[in-house]
């Protein structure tokens, strides 16, 4: 609290003042007591009136002090300055809102358009190793599987190609290892666990090997779902990562921990479409195909490819359709060494070669999804930019409006 002391320093008042001022008094004394009675209780109630009812003056020290300690006056403050906000109006702060808004659309906008063009560039490699690799993978199960074909009439025990009752079943999921790529992760996620409840409703028990970062972080939220390995796939899918996972998964098959193994994974179709599967890995079928659990072959003899290109400034995909080279094998073939010992040596490259085309597979339907979730994500944000920009300018011309009003109607008052 801040008290202001006042000092009032009185002059000294003349002899003629003096003398005026009392004879002043007396004359009011003497017509004061030539009042009646009644019109002496009126004078002094007026009086009394005016004395409560007047404001203090500079004259009265006493109640100059008093009126100071209850309302102490402010002092000026040179050191603070005045608050931002209050010298901004509400219109302003609006504006400049969005304009920060419009600002973090744009800088939004060129990452999105930078993650599409990286992903468009790595689809295309991942892409043509699908393509690339798929030609080795079926010629390698044709003739996998015709040598199987020829040793059933011989008592050969081959452990891969057993057909055992199913007690425990291994699925193997393969998932991406980053995300902003749609709904890629959650597809297969889900088709996993549609299978698991499958699989519980047939009173069936199983295991899941996790390859995928995304489907590791999952399943380690999930402990009731019981896992046996955490896997990483890796951003360039190669032999020894695809060597890593069968190994587990011949391990598994031929100590007779599961009687079956199930690769789940997302099937590159397009650019524009994927699906999740599911393909029976373990044991062989009896014939040269590669089947599902509903029992439907895949036949991947004839694939599209999609080429990227530019035109006009801008990307577009060019569809070509073509047929895998293939090699027609005759029925009957002939062994130079022991059957058993061909198909010791060409099953553990069978294991790899399906895993790894179903590892380049799901990398080429992650950036095939990536890409389409990013282009979709800098058209929203061109169409977000394009709205705001729209308020932004309405809002800024009601706002000069505005002004030229009040200025007009200045000029007009003062006129």
């Amino acid at each position: 609290m801040v008290q202001l002391s006042t000092e009032i320093r009185l002059k000294p008042k003349t002899l003629s003042e003096q003398t005026t001022k009392t004879n002043k008094k007396k004359k009011e004394e003497k017509s004061f007591s030539s009042l009646s009675p009644r019109s002496r209780t009126m004078a002094c109630t007026n009086l009394t009136t005016m004395w409560v009812s007047s404001k203090p003056s500079l004259s009265d020290s006493s109640s100059l002090s008093f009126r100071s300690v209850l309302n102490p006056l402010p002092l000026p403050n040179h050191n603070s300055s005045p608050s931002r906000s209050s010298s901004v109006s509400p219109i302003q702060s609006s504006l400049r809102e969005l304009r920060d808004r419009i600002d973090s659309v744009k800088n939004t906008q060129k990452i999105t358009e930078a993650m599409k063009l990286v992903a468009a560039a790595k689809v295309r490699r991942a892409q043509e190793a699908v393509v690339n690799g798929r030609p080795f993978s079926e010629t390698l199960v044709e003739v996998l599987y015709n040598i199987n074909e020829q040793l059933q009439t011989d008592d050969i025990d081959v452990p891969l190609t057993k057909v055992r009752p199913v007690k425990k079943v291994a699925l193997v999921v393969v998932t991406g290892d980053r995300g902003l790529c749609g709904g890629f992760n959650n597809f297969i996620i889900k088709k996993a666990e549609a299978r698991i409840k499958e699989l519980k409703g047939l009173g069936l028990d199983y295991t899941v090997i996790s390859v995928g970062k995304k489907g590791n972080s999952y399943f380690l939220r999930r402990p009731y779902i019981p896992v046996d390995k955490y896997l990483e796939a890796g951003t360039l899918p190669t032999a020894k990562e695809a060597q890593a996972v069968a190994d587990d998964v011949f391990s598994l098959f031929i100590s007779e921990e599961v009687d079956k193994v199930e690769l789940l994974y997302t099937k590159f179709v397009s650019l524009v479409k994927s699906e999740p599967v599911i393909h029976t890995l373990l044991p062989l079928s009896p014939k040269g195909e590669i089947c599902d659990i509903n029992g439907n072959c895949v036949d991947a003899a004839e694939d599209e490819l999609f080429r990227l290109t530019t035109k006009e400034g801008k990307l577009t995909v060019e569809r070509e359709t073509f047929r895998t080279a293939t090699a027609d094998f005759s029925p009957i073939l002939q062994f130079e060494q022991d059957p058993v010992q061909i198909l010791d040596a060409l099953l553990p490259l069978y294991l790899n070669s399906q895993i790894l085309r179903a590892l380049q597979e799901s990398l080429a339907s992650e950036l095939a999804a990536r890409m389409s979730a990013m282009s979709s994500a800098s058209d929203n944000a061109s169409d977000l930019k394009k709205s705001l920009s729209m308020v932004y300018n309405r809002k800024r011309q009601a706002k000069i409006t505005g002004e030229i009003l009040e200025i007009v109607a200045g000029a007009n008052a003062q006129a």
